[in-house]
């Protein structure tokens, strides 16, 4: 089969790889027929190399239609239309009883002392091949995929797999108050989700970024927007918008690539040149973020507020604002989604027809798999008006 294989910072390339095959009896074989690139996929572009191998299959927002399943599958079946969610899950551990399945103990990678396995993403959580491709065999397959009707276009269901979910969670752990005010820093999938599914909610939403495309979008959907670029301290403008205190709530979703990082930035750099055998364990134990969109955050939000934090952070020395918190009385809560946790809230408003989540005004461009590389760059690079990247094998 054709794949998206990663081979080195920022090169990714279209290659004829082995077609999987069932390994388990909970496993299941799906043909790939929508795919999108993730933010969290520039993360592997730009930053993990040293957690990467040569070829590894990237992608973990897929769905497709089954082809074959394990002894042990019965949920699904071969022709059955399925969504699958990024992370791993068994359904029936410690940590999934409990709904926390981004921490499934089954899956769990251990080695690294990280949680449930991720498809497409790195050694650290447990280098299972991804999406990105023409075939995808999926582990745990008795659980994890979420099962939809025939007729309305992909694009209504993929993502189901990661942004909705992960925004929807991002959305609940902010603790926004009836009639309250969320601010939302990012504006790329995320972010953009994050906003309509808080609007939806019945909820006031400012949305932040400096990308006037990511902007215009966010209007589209009843947001209110403060463009990042044109001011010096975003926090007081919001706060301005805010009777003086800040919102509520606010949302991260930027993560550890954050712009107005500089040296930050250079430490990303450096460390990304080194020798993988130099760089991981440096990483692991010494990493830092580059961290303005999260204390932006913390300097935005009211005291006694909650600050949900859904974009990506890899860092282990990350220094923060620990007297502003504490004075402040500010609420932290972050983490993996919980993809299976919210499903069922979300499929009735990707089923309706309205689309009250506007789902069919996210993705910008939609390419055949062999332009995949072109997808990255352009979505890295916040050219051609890029927001949203779905590939079609």
């Amino acid at each position: 089969m054709k794949a998206l294989t990663w081979h080195g910072k920022r090169d990714v390339r279209v290659e004829e790889v082995s077609d999987p095959t069932l390994k388990e009896s909970t496993d299941a074989v799906i043909r790939v027929t929508t795919t999108g690139i993730c933010g969290s996929d520039l993360h592997l572009y730009e930053l993990f190399g040293p957690f990467m191998m040569e070829g590894d299959i990237l992608g973990h927002e897929a769905m497709g239609i089954v082809e074959e399943v394990g002894a042990d599958v019965k949920n699904i079946k071969p022709g059955d239309r399925v969504v699958i969610p990024f992370n791993i899950s068994c359904g029936h551990c410690f940590m999934c009883d409990r709904q926390l399945y981004a921490q499934c103990e089954t899956t769990q990678c251990r080695d690294h002392g990280m949680g449930a396995a991720l498809f497409g993403y790195t050694k650290l959580y447990g280098e299972v091949p991804g999406g990105q491709a023409e075939y995808l065999r999926v582990p745990q397959a008795h659980f994890g995929p979420i099962k939809v009707p025939e007729g309305p276009p992909d694009e209504r269901y993929v993502y189901l797999s990661d942004v909705l979910p992960t925004a929807w969670q991002a959305v609940d752990w902010a603790d926004i108050p009836e009639g309250g005010t969320v601010a939302v820093f990012g504006l790329g999938p995320i972010g953009q989700m994050c906003c309509r599914i808080a609007r939806h909610l019945g909820h006031r939403v400012i949305g932040v970024d400096g990308v006037p495309e990511r902007l215009a979008m966010a209007r589209r959907h009843g947001v209110e927007t403060v463009d990042a670029g044109s001011h010096t301290d975003v926090a007081a403008a919001i706060r301005d918008m805010t009777a003086g205190r800040g919102p509520d709530s606010v949302i991260d979703a930027v993560g550890m690539e954050a712009h107005g990082s500089p040296f930050a930035k250079i430490a990303q750099t450096i460390t990304g040149m080194l020798p993988g055998r130099m760089a991981a364990p440096l990483m692991e134990t010494a990493g830092v973020d580059r961290l303005s969109a999260l204390h932006h955050a913390i300097e935005t939000v009211r005291r006694g507020g909650t600050v949900s934090i859904i974009g990506v952070y890899g860092g282990m020395t990350d220094p923060m604002p620990m007297l502003r918190m504490f004075d402040k009385g500010i609420t932290l809560r972050m983490g993996q989604a919980h993809v299976k946790r919210w499903i069922d809230t979300l499929l009735p408003l990707v089923n309706d027809d309205k689309d009250p989540l506007g789902v069919m005004d996210l993705a910008t461009h939609r390419l055949p798999l062999d332009q995949a590389p072109h997808g990255y760059e352009i979505f890295q690079k916040k050219r051609d008006g890029a927001i949203k990247v779905l590939l079609n094998p």
